[in-house]
């Protein structure tokens, strides 16, 4: 097993006048499962590559446990990948593919035979190793893939989207297996995705990427908690967070009707940056709903006797999935019209075209800078 370090490695393609890799700088501590998450073209597979070998570094260096790797063959890197496409051998047998790298090495046939049947047996893949790969459902194909990456005992697993092939139910499935074979395993693991679904429940942390620039890299939890900036913050999550610009008040930020108290220390930075708004983000879920001249948490001010407290989302779509409902509507701020998300008591869901009144929770707003999009709130 070993370590992974990117130390400030940059990939710059030729004719390109941007990097497609800036700069990045992650350590991956050994055992570890890392997931690189973010939209396509952010150059979370491009850093894969360059980890595999399979692209060069123009800058900066890749490190396999005490090893510089940076300008290594892939062979030498003591690495196993497992691809999207699953990249099987059609003419041999599950058997055969599983075994195919050990082949090449040399490595005699009765220890191939034994460490292709003990992968089989982890990967539940025993009666299928006389079969061809045709003869194999996706889900399938995919562990042998997985199983010809486990018989070689690397260092590494690199995987590329792995389960994107695969539909909804099975995906789930796969992608739960994958990461309590990793666990028992214990191989130090890199993952390339842009389902950020996949990305929270697999990784022990997550890397998230954009334009090729590190943006944040943390636990799941503690990134969902505390995203470090208005990117993050709307792209982990499902469904993802309300960002709303609101203008700063005495007392907190003015939200709708309503002045919702936010961190003074939040509002300070703003402030002394020159900012009359703030970004306020909330989760779905962190709504609380105030009916129609209905009172909001005594922690919240009304600026008129008259009008109802919070944000007046008028709602448009309403998604039921049997524990939750979430709701989508539109606000008004600032002039604008704004879409929200609110999640909603699934026995008490609102009627198309009607409307809802919603404040933020207290203590669960997240505050950004509207002119940089950084963190503000603790």
């Amino acid at each position: 097993m070993a370590t992974v370090q990117f130390d400030k490695a940059t990939r710059i393609y030729p004719g390109a006048e941007k990097p497609a890799v800036d700069a990045l700088d992650i350590d991956i501590a050994d055992g570890e499962f890392l997931v690189l998450v973010g939209p396509s073209g952010c150059g979370k597979s491009t850093s894969l590559r360059m980890l595999a070998g399979l692209e060069d570094v123009n800058s900066g260096a890749i490190r396999i446990g005490d090893r510089d790797v940076t300008h290594l063959p892939p062979k030498d890197r003591d690495i196993a990948m497992v691809f999207q496409n699953y990249a099987l051998y059609p003419h041999m047998t599950v058997a055969d593919n599983m075994g195919f790298a050990l082949k090449i090495a040399g490595v005699p046939k009765a220890e191939i035979r034994k460490k292709v049947e003990e992968a089989a047996k982890i990967l539940d893949l025993t009666q299928y190793l006389d079969r061809k790969p045709k003869a194999l459902s996706g889900g399938q194909r995919q562990r042998v893939a997985m199983g010809r990456a486990i018989v070689r005992e690397p260092q590494v697993f690199l995987m590329d989207e792995p389960l994107s092939n695969l539909d909804a139910k099975l995906r789930v499935s796969t992608r739960t297996q994958i990461a309590s074979l990793q666990r028992r395993l214990g191989i130090t693991t890199v993952y390339v995705t842009h389902d950020q679904v996949e990305a929270m429940t697999m990784g022990d942390r997550v890397a998230v990427l954009k334009d090729g620039v590190l943006q944040q890299v943390d636990t799941p939890r503690h990134m969902y908690d505390k995203p470090a900036n208005l990117f993050v913050a709307g792209f982990i999550g499902s469904p993802a967070m309300n960002l709303v610009e609101v203008p700063i008040t005495d007392g907190g930020v003015k939200f709708g009707n309503s002045v919702v108290p936010v961190n003074r220390e939040a509002v300070k930075a703003a402030a002394d940056k020159g900012d009359r708004t703030v970004t306020v983000g909330v989760r779905p879920e962190h709504f609380e709903v105030v009916g129609e001249g209905g009172s909001a948490s005594s922690s919240l001010s009304k600026d008129s006797a008259d009008a109802p407290a919070g944000l007046a989302v008028s709602v448009t779509v309403v998604e039921e999935t049997g524990a939750d409902a979430y709701v989508y509507g539109t606000v008004e701020v600032g002039g604008e019209s704004k879409e929200l998300v609110v999640r909603v008591d699934s026995r008490a869901v609102p009627e198309k075209g009607s409307t809802l009144h919603v404040v933020p929770r207290p203590g669960e707003t997240h505050v950004f800078s509207t002119s940089t999009g950084e963190r503000l709130s603790d």
